[in-house]
């Protein structure tokens, strides 16, 4: 095949990739517009300190929910559907939002926008890391990472521009444009080649395949393995409970999840105005800052597309913990020791974007890279699911309990707290998880259910 063949396949892979990735974005807009919203609808709907918590954490029920939901939509609708389906969800759940008229309307928008996030979360990482090659499969779904913190940070920008006229019923309803837009984008993406496979469709799956891989030698060859793999009737729970090896997995995945949100990183995404507070911001200053940090989260996780498929996966993990953990405990020193100039103050933004960047070089994306690797073909909607479950109501508990963990530890404490966390799973990190850069997916699962320990199941 001529070069510019390869080229023209390797700009089709990418085009495909980042727009299955802009799922992302609806999951980041979603994360990100309730920190500036939440003080307006408070004041509006005079809602208690519990009930904020649970306008909070109502998307992150409605997205477990949907974690649900989407494995059995994936397997028996297709990745591409299940994403056309979650993008319409989520149109009319910020709409919802943005004409609510009570605590308990907004609340039951948030579970609808939820649903449509839990179905994105879980379908799209698995759709990337079954079109994506083993040598882009990193950079292929840590994109989808990077689209979460797009999203944030443009939820962010929008928050700081309609909180001058206070009007947070559009900053819910302007999400619904770009997830209009995936919506129709979506309609345009192949199949899975996998789940054609599944379904008996192997020529389709090879045409697939050949617009995607650099010869069709390379297509027929994982053709070959996709089919051989298939070969094995166990699927989904008859797997669960007939081999030991896909519960380790399926262990792992849990692992990872709540790795990943124990580490914090939504107590900043959901009460970023409220920290500012602590260090002593007022007014704008407060979504201003909270704006920064959505830039420096989008841009840190550049580091992450750039370096995951090169550097590797536990590498970066472990940087990660290393800063997370010193900038969160940082942090908590001085909120403890009380902002009393505008030094500190600054200090205490600074030490809030060291553990940021810290997060969304490393866990944020890697942890769904990980999990989308490690589960085998014949099981994989279900580990994914229960994987992404996991995911969300951790980051619900997370959601729901900040405000009560402030009132109760205290304020410096409590990020003491996340700071241990952080500590903690530099070890776990040690501990269990594989090293999987450069390895396709076939490899990894044959290890896996060879009986290899978690962290030797890599390279």
């Amino acid at each position: 095949m001529s070069p510019p063949a390869n080229d023209a396949i390797h700009l089709r892979s990418i085009v495909i990739g980042c727009l299955a990735a802009l799922a992302g974005l609806m999951s980041g807009l979603d994360i990100g517009v309730i920190s500036g919203a939440l003080d307006f609808v408070a004041r509006d709907f005079h809602a208690s300190t519990l009930a904020q918590e649970w306008i909070v954490s109502a998307m992150m029920a409605g997205a477990a929910i949907g974690a649900l939901v989407a494995g059995w939509m994936s397997h028996h609708l297709g990745r591409k559907r299940s994403l056309v389906i979650g993008a319409a969800i989520f149109m009319a759940g910020s709409l919802g939002c943005a004409f609510a008229w009570s605590t308990p309307s907004i609340i039951a928008g948030r579970v609808v926008m939820g649903l449509a996030i839990g179905i994105a979360a879980f379908t799209a990482p698995l759709y990337l890391s079954e079109i994506a090659s083993e040598r882009v499969r990193g950079a292929m779904i840590s994109t989808y990472q990077l689209m979460i913190t797009v999203g944030i940070f443009l939820a962010f920008i929008s928050d700081t521009l309609f909180s001058y006229s206070g009007n947070w019923r559009w900053m819910f309803g302007v999400a619904a444009i770009p997830a209009g837009l995936f919506l129709i984008g979506v309609l345009f993406l192949p199949f899975s080649p996998r789940w054609l496979m599944m379904k008996g469709r192997r020529q389709e799956a090879l045409e697939v395949l050949r617009t995607l891989r650099a010869s069709p030698q390379d297509a027929s060859r994982e053709i070959r393995d996709i089919s051989a793999q298939l070969q094995q009737k166990q699927h989904g729970f008859a797997l669960l409970r007939r081999n030991r090896n896909f519960r380790r997995s399926i262990l792992l995945g849990i692992l990872l999840q709540i790795m990943q949100q124990l580490a914090g990183i939504n107590v900043v995404m959901y009460y970023a105005p409220k920290i500012f507070a602590l260090a002593g911001y007022v007014g704008p200053a407060q979504l201003w800052c909270t704006a920064i940090v959505g830039l420096v989260n989008m841009l840190a996780t550049f580091v992450a597309v750039g370096l995951v498929d090169r550097w590797g996966r536990k590498p970066i993990l472990y940087t990660g913990f290393v800063v997370m953990t010193f900038g969160m405990g940082a942090l908590g020193l001085i909120i403890d020791r009380g902002v009393a100039s505008q030094t500190t103050q600054i200090l205490s933004v600074f030490m809030l974007l060291v553990y940021i960047t810290g997060f969304a070089m490393s866990a944020g994306p890697l942890i769904w890279v990980l999990c989308s690797e490690v589960q085998p073909l014949t099981g994989r909607d279900l580990g994914i699911a229960i994987s992404t479950l996991t995911n969300w109501l951790s980051n619900m508990a997370v959601g729901a309990t900040f405000l009560t963990l402030l009132q109760t530890l205290g304020n410096g404490p409590t990020f003491w707290l996340f700071a241990g966390f952080n500590a903690l799973f530099i070890v776990l990190t040690w501990l269990f998880v594989p090293e999987t850069k450069g390895m396709s997916l076939e490899a990894i699962e044959h290890r896996l259910m060879a009986g290899i320990r978690l962290r030797d199941i890599g390279r």
